[in-house]
């Protein structure tokens, strides 16, 4: 039976009644998403409220609103939140992101958004919601964040590889543009696994990067992606 919870160095996540559990896609996006002067995030699709705990460890002034859909990961998350030292900054707020209309603009959008896109769907319906874009696409994503970010506001995901040119083409239509990217390789020689992408509305030059996760020898952590997560992993 896998642990219920995760611990890392200054919160505790518990995801057991999740469909998506604690892994190193939420945890990269939580590390890399921008954070710097941002006021106002909102973390769509946030399941355990993994993400929403990074970013406000990483940032003290950050306000953050997590949208989820599914009442058990949405009560995980509230619990999560409220176990943390920053629960004085952070709600959850368990609906349809279609429905979502806040009346203040948001800096930051953060999503780890489903991505079997035309996989067999599964029989577990909870971990279809989570696994599957059939209830948060990309069309709805960035076509609702438009209405949702501030004038220099950016969104920022993580996704597979394989629907790397689909979610950029479909950026282009809602005019986000990329910021930054960076391609994730689990080690060299291994195909790029995830990327990482920040848009905004404003068009400029994308800043490019990779990041390899282990290097020639197996699990040996590479120290760019030790600096990168060293802050809230315990053994690192």
């Amino acid at each position: 039976m896998p642990n219920p919870y995760f611990q890392f160095k200054q919160f505790t996540v518990r995801h057991d009644k999740c469909a998506m559990k604690v892994g190193t896609d939420g945890v990269l996006l939580g590390a890399w998403a921008p954070v710097q002067d941002v006021k106002r995030v909102l973390d769509v699709g946030a399941g355990s409220g993994l993400i929403s705990l990074q970013l406000a460890q990483r940032n003290p002034e950050a306000v953050i609103t997590s949208v989820e859909i599914d009442p058990a990961a949405a009560a995980q998350a509230q619990e999560n939140i409220q176990s943390s030292p920053w629960s004085n900054r952070m709600e959850v707020v368990c609906c349809d992101f279609r429905k979502y209309h806040p009346e203040d603009k948001f800096d930051l959008i953060v999503s780890n958004p489903p991505y079997f896109v035309d996989a067999l769907r599964c029989p577990d319906n909870q971990r279809c919601i989570a696994r599957h874009t059939s209830e948060l696409n990309y069309e709805l994503l960035f076509g609702h964040s438009a209405h949702l970010l501030s004038e220099q506001g950016v969104i920022s995901i993580i996704i597979s590889a394989e629907v790397e040119r689909i979610v950029i083409d479909t950026a282009w239509k809602y005019n986000f543009h990329p910021h930054r990217r960076l391609h994730v390789f689990t080690k060299p020689g291994k195909p790029c696994r995830r990327v990482l992408l920040t848009f905004g509305q404003q068009s400029i030059s994308c800043i490019e990067d990779n990041l390899y996760i282990e290097g020639e020898k197996h699990e040996q952590f590479t120290p760019e992606y030790i600096a990168l997560t060293k802050d809230f992993y315990l053994k690192m």
